[in-house]
């Protein structure tokens, strides 16, 4: 396998979990077109970032792993005709998930993980829109109410419960409510991870 990845930080994450796994193995760059799987990260996977597929291997069988930061804004049958055979999102990018789908990818295998909130999209669901490949971003984020995207909001811009029910008109109480609901549907385990993880699906 090979990765791709411009971010050194993100780089060096990809890499420690590869070294986790004594199954997988890391090409050099300029062997990249040995690679069974190519692990490509971006934050916004888009028009370019598929553009950029091809340059990295020509291959016409090249089988690429996706890991997304942010979004998905990318034409779904044209990723599949660049060779993207799976999605994972950065969120949910353990180093179990990682290595099963790096695995999944590699030898074609159609049984890939599809752990909550990380889809082995596009391989196993053909048919699946861009809609649908964000409303799989994470646990329950389509269905946060619009309230509870304003407290989020708020909280990233650094104001206080006490600030935020004051201009929200609500009682300080009831933010605390709506803040914990919110974060009980992402499934995150405080304030911070839920402002991170709702900048990061570009809920706010």
């Amino acid at each position: 396998m090979a990765i791709h990845a411009p971010a050194p930080l993100i780089h060096a994450g990809l890499t420690s979990f590869v070294a986790r796994d004594p199954r997988l193995h890391e090409l050099p760059p300029d062997r990249i077109r040995e690679a069974d799987a190519i692990v490509v990260a971006v934050d916004v996977a888009d028009t370019s970032a598929l553009n950029l597929l091809p340059d990295l291997c020509d291959k016409p069988d090249a089988r690429f792993l996706v890991v997304v930061g942010k979004q998905w804004q990318a034409d779904v049958s044209a990723a599949q005709r660049r060779g993207v055979r799976a999605v994972v999102w950065w969120d949910f990018c353990s180093p179990d998930v990682f290595a099963r789908s790096v695995r999944a990818v590699a030898g074609g295998d159609e049984s890939a993980p599809s752990p909550e909130g990380a889809p082995t999209w596009p391989e196993r669901h053909p048919e699946r829109t861009e809609q649908d490949l964000v409303a799989a971003r994470g646990p329950a984020v389509s269905e946060l109410s619009s309230r509870e995207v304003d407290v989020l909001r708020l909280i990233a811009e650094g104001k206080q419960c006490d600030e935020i029910a004051t201009e929200l008109s609500y009682s300080e109480r009831m933010v605390r409510y709506i803040l914990y609901g919110a974060m009980k549907r992402m499934g995150t385990r405080n304030r911070a991870h839920a402002v991170s993880y709702a900048i990061r699906t570009g809920l706010i």
